[in-house]
């Protein structure tokens, strides 16, 4: 049987299924296949409760629960861990539902540690590309940004200095080492110079 994954440490995963024999037998069944069980919740709220607490690997969620369903719940989940559905219904409102939702993967019952492993593989996956993602365009927003802000800068310093494009930038590099700034802080200095004496 294959094991969960090519990291070291075992892939460590939340259960929520309200029914027990279900949850015991789908916990046995990961177990043995190499993953670890931290926490098991017998309802939504519960699940978002102890994911937050234990900031799981996957979270694997049945559709149908009580206090609060499992999509209801993997939409306060998805932001800490990826989710994976069961569900004993393959119906196109429910699965996109879970699709809008953020779940990675869809699992339907009655299901075999066959279906599971790849199940939890493209989850986890999924979820790591996203995550990747949405830090790469976190990064280039903030890299624009920046830019923006030292194209400001400069302009002010040609202005007030008298300075060409490249000397004006030639500044702003100065003044970050010398006072051991980042260049968006200088030029955030020099666009709003109150803001920068307020600290």
């Amino acid at each position: 049987m294959s094991k969960e994954s090519t990291q070291s440490a075992p892939v460590r995963i939340l259960v929520a299924e309200d029914e027990a024999l279900i949850r015991m037998d789908l916990v046995e069944m990961l177990q043995e296949a190499g993953y670890e069980i931290i926490a098991q919740a017998t309802n939504g709220e519960e699940a978002i409760a102890l994911a937050t607490e234990h900031r799981p690997d996957l979270a694997i969620l049945d559709v149908k629960m009580p206090v609060l369903d499992g999509i209801s719940a993997a939409e306060k989940i998805i932001s800490i861990a990826p989710v994976l559905m069961l569900t004993a219904f393959s119906q196109k409102e429910l699965i996109n539902r879970a699709r809008d939702a953020g779940v990675m993967a869809y699992v339907v019952k009655p299901f075999t540690i066959g279906d599971l492993v790849p199940a939890i593989e493209i989850a986890i996956s999924r979820h790591t590309q996203m995550k990747s993602l949405a830090d790469e365009v976190a990064d280039l927003h903030e890299r624009l940004e920046t830019r923006k802000m030292i194209d400001r800068a400069k302009g002010i310093l040609m202005k007030a200095l008298n300075l060409s494009e490249p000397e004006a930038f030639s500044w702003i590099q100065r003044a970050a080492m010398d006072r051991r700034l980042t260049m968006k802080e200088v030029a955030n200095a020099v666009i709003s110079p109150e803001a920068a004496l307020d600290k």
